[in-house]
């Protein structure tokens, strides 16, 4: 892994935020705000604190009470909020929480008004151009699911050029198939992406039920065969595997229980995100994602308590 510092030392997370509910232990609905990308962000923020790397969140809200709430949340926990587009004619989208007893999580979505679908669209404010000063860019399969198909395309063409001008892209497939108009289309955006992408954070689950691969070798060769080359392959409590070196992470703190496992990939993605941004080497990556996670997924909901 490279441990030079990036030139510009900052970072953008590209997604949606959404409303969160989530149902507690005593029967009560909790209102919070989430979001795959943005969970990333915010332990992105935490983990970059002291350093002189700044992050980002780009998306689009509406102007409504709820809209309000999610841009005093991302300011609250100091993120630049210079490229958030808002709109009058959208609002957030909505999503429903419940948990079983094994920490696992089954979800309820409302968000086919969400501004952030519009995001990079023909009636968007919001332009790719804006993002090329920036020394990474990360997004999600989550991300490109909710676009419209030509902004996907117009993502892809940025990050072509992005790259080419020397940007670092970071990518997880983070597969939700009910958000994707087919697997195929899932199969073929995420193929392109995984192709143009310089830190890969796949998980051995998403990939297997996106590709349809048999195993974790399986999975491993198709990635080397679309050309990735660096980041981490998420297995759970068996721990990270470097896609480099194929070198397995030591020093990672074990869960006695899961509590809840909402941002487990996403704070992984942070953790790892923070330690190759700060200049340390695969080793300590990969145990920052891994020890982050395990934190977060013993304590309930997507962002916890510092």
């Amino acid at each position: 892994m490279t441990t030079e510092k990036l030139s510009t030392s900052s970072i953008c997370c590209i997604g949606e935020v959404m409303i969160e509910l989530v149902h507690a232990p005593n029967g009560a609905l909790n209102l919070g705000v989430a979001g795959d990308t943005y969970n990333t962000a915010v332990y992105l923020m935490r983990q970059l604190r002291g350093t002189e790397i700044t992050t980002s969140y780009v998306t689009a809200l509406g102007e409504d009470l709820y809209s309000d709430r999610i841009a005093a949340a991302l300011e609250s926990h100091g993120l630049d909020l210079s490229l958030v587009e808002r709109r009058a004619d959208k609002m957030p989208g909505l999503y429903a929480v419940d948990t079983d007893d094994q920490g696992e999580r089954s979800f309820s979505y409302w968000r086919d008004s969400s501004a952030a679908r519009d995001m990079f669209s023909t009636n968007s404010t919001l332009k790719l151009s804006a993002l090329a000063g920036f020394g990474m860019v990360y997004l999600s399969g989550i991300t490109m699911a909710i676009l419209q198909p030509d902004a996907r395309q117009k993502v892809l063409d940025f990050i072509q050029a992005y790259r080419a001008s020397g940007g670092l892209f970071a990518y997880d497939s983070n597969y939700r198939p009910r958000l994707w108009e087919s697997q195929e289309e899932a199969q073929k955006v995420n193929e392109s992406l995984w192709r143009v992408c310089d830190i890969a954070l796949p998980s051995i689950d998403d990939e297997m039920a996106l590709f349809g691969d048999a195993d974790e070798a399986s999975v491993l060769r198709r990635l080397a065969s679309f050309g990735v080359s660096q980041g981490a392959l998420k297995r759970g409590a068996e721990g990270p595997l470097d896609l480099e070196g194929l070198v397995v992470a030591q020093n990672l703190n074990q869960v006695e229980k899961v509590i809840d496992s909402t941002a487990a990939g996403d704070s992984f993605n942070a953790g790892y995100l923070a330690a190759f941004l700060k200049g340390e080497g695969t080793q300590a990556a990969l145990e920052a994602g891994h020890n982050l996670a395990a934190k977060v997924i013993s304590a309930r909901g997507a962002i916890i308590a510092e």
